[in-house]
């Protein structure tokens, strides 16, 4: 798609970024959870007081897709000790890429992830992971097709609901 940018994000944009994570997850997943484990979740995971710490990690960066300077989509990757799970040096994972609903089958969500393995080569790692809900099976698809294997599974807590993620990953590198 014509005009679409990836930036890097400051926190001088903290609220923008605070505006799209809301939106975007709120857009993928309240159909099929509660009003209040949504709530909860979104205030929780999506305020000031979690992305600031977030924004000024060295081993987290957050990207933009802008269309038309606005912010359409974003990316979060985390690298070594600021991985959720594996905390792997050899690897980077891809904690979120959201795209605005109306902006779905634009390539914008390509273009995000083309920005994570650009960055996964450019630090010279092995591999790039992430978990994924196993009822977001349009994600499951997007990430299958861009060669990532299932590996293995852990647990999301979404407000009181534990629900299961699917791991998987992508080698970058042979061992």
């Amino acid at each position: 798609m014509k005009n679409i940018e990836i930036k890097k994000v400051t926190l001088i944009e903290i609220e923008q970024l605070r505006e799209i994570s809301r939106l975007t997850f709120f857009e993928t997943f309240a159909a099929v959870n509660t009003e209040e484990n949504m709530r909860k979740y979104l205030d929780e995971g999506f305020s000031t007081e979690k992305l600031t710490p977030e924004l000024n990690d060295p081993n987290t960066e957050f990207y933009f897709a802008t269309l038309d300077n606005k912010v359409v989509g974003y990316l979060k990757l985390n690298f070594g000790l600021s991985q959720t799970e594996l905390q792997d040096d050899k690897a980077v994972e891809i904690e979120r890429i959201y795209v605005a609903k109306e902006f779905h089958g634009k390539k914008i969500g390509q273009l995000l992830y083309q920005k994570a393995t650009q960055i996964a080569e450019q630090k010279n790692v092995d591999y790039v992971w992430l978990g994924v809900w196993e009822e977001n099976e349009r994600a499951i698809r997007f990430y299958q097709k861009n060669g990532f294997v299932r590996f293995d599974k852990h647990i999301f807590k979404l407000g009181d609901e534990k629900q299961t993620d699917i791991m998987m990953k992508m080698q970058l590198k042979n061992k």
